[in-house]
């Protein structure tokens, strides 16, 4: 929490950095006192139509009195934000609640030079998030007709409005819960913006590099020549004030200096000289950084604390930043021809995108491309990620036509709600490859604000495969898988022909493929290389015709060893050709090959630059690895994923409401368990029932209750290490009248003597059936995440759950349920009926719904839920809510910072 002096406190997520509608950047916060001088000198640049729309009146100057009203707000009745660039205020919004404390009157003043940079939406977006939190759900405003532009940010925000026209003015009324529209809208926004300013710095129309020298071998050196040796097509300056001259060309003292304007600058000074460079280049206008310097997260809390100051300066000034300790972009696109990074040349034109974090792991990516022959497209080295990250990337990849697919390195993951959004939706049309490191995890990258998980990491390899992400664990493999998605169709199923001159290798191929997840329909041995090259191809070529127009054919795998009469590029030519013509994807594994000349693993063009590329392995592991991971990427592509689930009869209203009174006394951050009654009557407002039970003390009161609750019922200990296990006489099934429940309670209290006394509850018996554990948390990074499995030694000894990160689609609910490997025993296991399966697929939707929708749920725990082949029964529920913290993907946009 930030606490303002003069006014009162308010959240410190409520102050961000944003990226405007043509990519630049901008920092919003809440006004302050100290705000009045710098509001006065923005009302007075304003022109008299712009101060006419907002007050409805002419004013030329604002008086004492409406500064203090307008620069001393409480953060919860009366709030402000402002947008400021350079420090200065461009864009100032502000509600003030009505006498339905339901309500809030909402207004906005844009400066006349930054209108039409999407200001007005970023300002209501987080105006209307700040309201929710301060329990305000409508916004009304009173705009003049005239004022076309504040009218279009009302209606395009993808609110419901509500228009009146009354005396001369327009009455606009909306509610402010994100609705479908509203969020969609929002992401498109930041879709634009994001891929907007990505694309500014790949395709920039002129670069300076500051701390360009002549001295051979140094970094200002290197990229200088790099760039110039690319033929890059915009225009270059150097800027170095101890020389007149470099590479030809006139030198530059200062930014400054330059004559032209600048949109990109690649900054390779030491570090201490950086703050300095970063000022002038804000003052000059440049739109962008490449920031080659080290000296940063690799220098502890000093080296973080200069890039956090280096991100905000840039950030002050509009500019984003690449790095620091960025190896540099490429762009290949011949309009642009950008080499500005650390390779010695431009690669080839391709249709692969990268993206690398560390510069030290980016050296070997792009080195691991070249040494393939895979083309790139774009290639981008964000060094330690403190600004432009893999997200904004993936915005830019997926409007991008030369990218046809793209491959990223990860060693963090800042925002992974985001990225589960982002490379879903990227997913649908391109491959997305993801190496992470070892050490990921969930975390945030060097330098940023941190905060830990709480999830299992196999949430995270599971958000993954949810969004249709291709996750490798190596460079290597990534660049495996690249190979086939950047050269060849998809596949269209999981069926192989094996091809092999030699019917023991073929056979090893297949025994491979299969657990992969391959079906081998055929394998095909009688290849005979060795009866010359002309008759050797033919016979080749016909046999693979002929097998590739068999629909049950989705792809080939030849496995070579090496012939005496044909070279690996004849017989490569051949299945590359024959792959072209059958539009169905063919990868090769040359083996037992010796010539350390010979470079197997990359795509081969036996026929040149311009013939069909073939990828080849030198190991056959590997093709069928790579080759797996696609079909699988395949199947995800062409299922049908469903609409995300919204079962009828949730009350999310009612829900919201019920949680804030619960939550009325509740201090701080701290998490309150409820008790049985209340999470009963918290879950129903979703369709979520749990089977009743009640505490005893007597037996007369045991007696009643299962009087009451109606017989037959059971017997079980609260005690949450016994409460489930009926070996341990924790639990007394099947109870069915009163002198039978009395002769219970007393063997169950001497049975559970030696334990300690813990509390004893009786609850009506229902059919039995498959037990069977539901949980929901809320966690910091990935915001809410559920987990399936079979209760009991599956999940507690096996680990055996299912994870998966909301929004769930249908097809998302249907894996789910079925990931644990003991979800076998659901179907109809050692001859027992299978359960019904819907009935815990209604309860996981309804819980996903629950706890998306619901941050301040902090866990759900169902435990048991009993699987019959008639539903399925909640046993027991425990239920924690607290005070909820700003999710990393929310209904406001804001960069990480």
């Amino acid at each position: 929490m930030v606490d303002q002096p003069g006014a009162g406190v308010y959240p410190e997520y409520w102050e961000a950095d944003v990226v405007l509608r043509d990519g630049g950047t901008a920092h919003l916060r809440p006004i302050s006192p100290e705000d009045a001088d710098a509001l006065q000198a923005f009302h007075t640049a304003q022109s008299e139509t712009s101060i006419y729309m907002r007050f409805f009146s002419f004013k030329s100057r604002l008086s004492s009195k409406e500064l203090r009203r307008f620069t001393e707000v409480d953060h919860r009745d009366r709030v402000a934000f402002v947008i400021t660039i350079g420090g200065e205020i461009v864009g100032v919004g502000r509600y003030d609640r009505l006498g339905d404390p339901t309500e809030a009157e909402v207004a906005f003043n844009i400066s006349d030079v930054q209108q039409g940079r999407g200001i007005g939406s970023i300002l209501l977006e987080h105006l209307a998030a700040a309201a929710r939190e301060n329990g305000i759900r409508r916004f009304t405003a009173e705009v003049l007709p005239e004022n076309r532009k504040m009218l279009r940010v009302f209606a395009d925000a993808g609110y419901e409005l509500v228009r009146k026209f009354d005396d001369g003015v327009v009455s606009v009324d909306f509610n402010i819960d994100p609705t479908e529209k509203s969020l969609a809208v929002m992401e498109s926004r930041e879709h634009r913006a994001e891929a907007r300013s990505v694309r500014d710095l790949l395709a920039p129309s002129s670069i300076a590099v500051v701390g360009a020298s002549r001295r051979w071998g140094t970094v200002g050196h290197q990229l200088l020549e790099h760039i110039l040796e690319g033929g890059f097509t915009g225009a270059v300056y150097a800027v170095n004030p101890e020389a007149f001259e470099l590479a030809g060309m006139k030198s530059f003292a200062r930014i400054a200096d330059v004559p032209g304007p600048v949109q990109l600058a690649i900054i390779a000074v030491p570090y201490e000289e950086v703050p300095k460079v970063v000022d002038e280049c804000g003052a000059a206008g440049v739109k962008g950084l490449v920031v080659a310097t080290a000296g940063y997260a690799d220098d502890g809390e000093r080296g973080l604390r200069r890039q956090r100051d280096l991100v905000r300066r840039a950030r002050s000034y509009g500019m984003r930043v690449i790095g620091p300790e960025s190896l540099g972009i490429v762009n290949t696109n011949p309009d642009v021809s950008l080499n500005a990074s650390m390779a010695p040349s431009l690669p080839r034109r391709g249709g692969l995108g990268l993206f690398s974090q560390s510069a030290a792991i980016g050296v070997s990516v792009y080195a691991a491309a070249s040494r393939r022959g895979l083309g790139l497209s774009s290639f981008l080295s964000a060094g330690n990620r403190a600004d432009v990250s893999g997200n904004d990337v993936m915005q830019f990849w997926e409007d991008d036509p030369d990218t046809v697919a793209v491959g990223l390195y990860l060693e963090s993951i800042g925002n992974p709600r985001k990225f589960s959004r982002l490379a879903r939706r990227l997913s649908r049309s391109k491959p997305v490859i993801v190496a992470k490191s070892d050490v990921t995890g969930l975390r945030l990258p060097p330098g940023h604000v941190v905060r830990t998980t709480l999830a299992p990491v196999a949430a995270l390899d599971a958000m993954m495969r949810q969004a249709g992400v291709i996750a490798v664990e190596t460079i290597e493999q990534l660049m495996d898988v690249a190979q086939i998605v950047s050269s060849q169709p998809l596949p269209k199923g999981p069926a192989l022909a094996v091809y092999s001159n030699s019917a023991a290798f073929g056979k090893v191929v297949a025994d491979n493929a299969a657990p992969q997840g391959l079906v081998v329909d055929r394998i095909v041995t009688d290849v005979d290389l060795d009866t010359g090259k002309s008759a050797a191809l033919e016979g080749l070529r016909r046999s693979l015709r002929e097998n590739l127009a068999d629909d049950s054919v989705h792809a080939v795998v030849a496995a070579m060893v090496p012939s005496r009469s044909l070279t690996m590029e004849a017989i490569a030519g051949v299945l590359a050709e024959c792959a072209a013509e059958a539009g169905k994807p063919v990868v090769a594994a040359f083996t037992g090959i010796l010539d350390s000349s010979v470079q197997l693993d990359g795509l081969l063009a036996p026929n040149g630059e311009s013939g069909p590329s073939l990828p080849c392995y030198s190991s056959a592991g590997s093709a069928v690895a790579a080759l797996a991971a696609v079909v699988r990427y395949a199947k995800w592509l062409d299922r049908d994923q469903g609409m995300f689930v919204e079962p009828a009869g949730c009350d999310r209203e009612g829900t919201r409401e019920h949680i804030e009174r619960l939550l009325s006394s509740v201090p701080g951050e701290q998490l309150v368990r409820l008790d049985d009654g209340e999470a009963a009557a918290l879950l129903v407002r979703y369709g979520i029932s749990v089977v009743p039970s009640t505490v005893f003390e007597s037996d007369d009161e045991a007696v009643a209750a299962a009087e009451r609750l109606g017989w037959p019922v059971v017997l079980k200990t609260t005690d949450p290490a016994l409460r489930h296990r009926l070996d341990l006489g924790g639990v007394r099934l099947d109870i069915e009248d009163a002198d039978s429940l009395r002769r219970n309670i007393a063997q169950m209290r001497r049975t559970l003597e030696p334990y300690g006394s813990s509390a004893i509850e009786v609850q009506a018996m229902v059919s039995v059936g498959q037990g069977c554990t539901f949980r929901a948390i809320e966690d910091p990074l990935l915001g809410p995440v559920v987990s399936f499995g079979l209760a009991g030694d599956a999940v507690n000894l096996l680990d055996d759950w299912a994870h998966r990160v909301p929004p769930l689609s249908a097809a998302d609910l249907h894996d789910f349920i079925r990931a644990p490997r003991a979800s076998l025993k659901l179907f109809g296991y050692q001859g027992l009926p299978a359960v019904d399966v819907a009935a815990l697929e209604d309860l996981g939707a309804r819980l996903v719904r629950l706890k998306d929708e619901h941050p301040e749920i902090a866990l759900v725990e169902f435990n048991p839920v009993l699987a019959g082949t008639r539903g399925a029964k909640i046993l027991a529920a425990e239920v924690w809510i607290g005070n909820a913290a700003q999710r990393t993907d929310s209904a406001r946009r804001a960069m990480l910072s």
